[in-house]
Formats: C-alpha cells, structure tokens, sequence
C-alpha cells in the first residue's frame, strides 16, 4: 500500500488547511468514514491533536487520499463508538478488552482507559477462579496452592506442603482441538507436461476451528475481519491469516503443540491461451491439524 507524506503545502490555488467535513480513514487496512467533529471530540486525544492542530498536507495519506494510522484496524471501531458518545459497548464474550485498552492509551483517552479496566479485572477473577476449580477436582484431601507467575507455573501441595502435582499451565493445560488452513491457489501448465509449472502466490490462507484455538495459536497474526466478535467457544470457517506464507502458518501449529493428520486438494481447468496452449489450473487445498 503506496503511502504518501506531504511536507508542505504546494497548492496555493487550493485550501488545505481546514479538512473536510466528512473524513475518510485508513486505519491498518481498515476504512473509516466518519464526520470532523467526532475526530475532534475529546480534547487532547490523538486524533484532536491530528485534526485540530495540524493540516491536511502533513498527515501521512494512502494512495487514495486516506489518512492513513498504523493501529490495530479492527479495535478501532470501538474506539470510533466512544468518541461518538462516550459510552463503552461491547459484544458478550469480548476477548480483547486488553487490547483495546493499549489502544486507548495510544489514542490517548483516559477515560476509556478507565472504563476498560473492571472488565479486565473481571476477565482475569474469573480465570483465577477457574484455575482454582479445576484444582480442586483433583483431590479434597489436599491443600491446593495454586501459583500464575510469569512461568505459568500450578503447584499442587500435599500434607506437610510436600509437593504433589505441579504442571505448566502453557503446555498440560491446553486444550486439544482441530485447526484447519486452506488457501486457492493457481498455477500454469504449458502444452509439454513435463515442463515445470508457474505457480502464483498464495493470495489467502484460511482459517477454520474453534475460535478460542485459533485466537491462541495465530494471536494479533489472525484477521477476524469477515466474521469480528463471535464468543470464543464458537467455530468459524472466515478467519485468515495476515501473512501468506505456509510454512510460517505450520510452524505456529507445530510451536503450539499440533500435529498435521490430513490434507486433500481438488483442481480445476479454468483458461486455455489461444496461442501457447498453456492452460491455467485453479486449485484449493486444505490441511487439517490436531492437538491432543
């Protein structure tokens, strides 16, 4: 994506420093439109600073005229919502409240910095508690110390504080699961068959299985554009990922402990050239993935 920074105002013909009513964002990918005043609602944010305080001309645009802001796309929009009207929805089950809270503290708005925070707190109760459920199951005869530091370490102790269990809660406590990659491809094949084929890059791998899998293996790498705020206990097939590489994709299954048990693909003839004979094959694979 062309990107364009103009030092200076070179048109004199033109007014360039006021902007528009109607303002068009790019904001990682993502295309905003929204009215000048929102952007200039809250004093002293970022976006005030970007909108009030300098012109057009000096603010990096794509090659279609957006102002362009390298951030996290998708968690705009909530940031968007508030500066609208101050007021913090979010769907049921939201996942990225740590996130969106980075975001705010960029864009520099504390109060929905502090609107964020009992959520996280909450999220992170309700983890604390579940860790210690689970523990309990174990046994009733012993006492359970139960230890999230940064080696994300559980240590179960016995009478006398005797050791009895300790497991790692990044590797024995992940849940097993499918995770399936699929990307269309294409490729060209001339009239000797045995000639190597052209093949063109990998446009999109997809991504499909349950959400909360797909979340922890791919992290901020995983586009949840086509289908954004579904619960993580759900399944999706429109995810895809933020690189087009394979193999990257595999090692990320391979680091998050999933193996490869599957893999199919189906072909098609779909153009012939008149004049070379070559003919342009399209083709969709998958590869299903498990862990244990």
């Amino acid at each position: 994506m062309a990107m364009t920074e103009k030092s200076s105002c070179t048109k004199p013909s033109e007014d360039l420093s006021h902007f528009p009513e109607i303002i068009e964002l790019n904001v990682g990918g993502q295309v905003y439109i929204t009215r000048y005043p929102t952007l200039i609602s809250v004093p002293g944010s970022l976006l005030w600073e970007m909108f009030s305080e300098k012109k057009p001309c000096s603010l990096i645009q794509d090659n279609k005229g957006r102002f362009f802001v390298d951030r996290d796309g998708f968690l705009f929009r909530y940031v968007l919502d508030y500066m609208r009207d101050r007021k913090l929805v979010l769907p049921d089950h939201f996942p990225e409240c740590g996130r969106l809270q980075r975001e705010a503290e960029y864009f520099k708005l504390p109060e929905l910095v502090k609107m964020l925070a009992p959520k996280i707190n909450k999220i992170n109760s309700v983890g604390n508690d579940l860790c210690e459920n689970d523990l309990e199951e174990l046994s009733t005869n012993i006492d359970i110390t139960c230890n999230l530091s940064s080696s994300n370490n559980i240590q179960v102790s016995g009478p006398n504080n005797l050791p009895a269990l300790t497991t790692n809660t990044a590797s024995d406590l992940r849940k097993a699961g499918f995770i399936t990659i699929g990307y269309r491809g294409s490729y060209t094949l001339g009239r000797d068959s045995q000639t190597d084929a052209k093949f063109r890059r990998v446009a999109r791998i997809m991504v499909c299985g349950k959400i909360s899998l797909a979340k922890e293996v791919f992290g901020d790498t995983l586009n949840e554009s086509r289908d954004p705020n579904r619960p993580p206990e759900r399944y999706t097939s429109r995810y895809y990922l933020k690189f087009t590489f394979l193999e990257q994709a595999f090692d990320k299954l391979a680091d998050a402990g999933f193996h490869m048990i599957a893999c199919n693909s189906t072909g098609t003839c779909t153009i012939t050239h008149d004049q070379t004979d070559d003919k342009i094959w399209t083709s969709y694979t998958e590869y299903v993935f498990f862990r244990e």
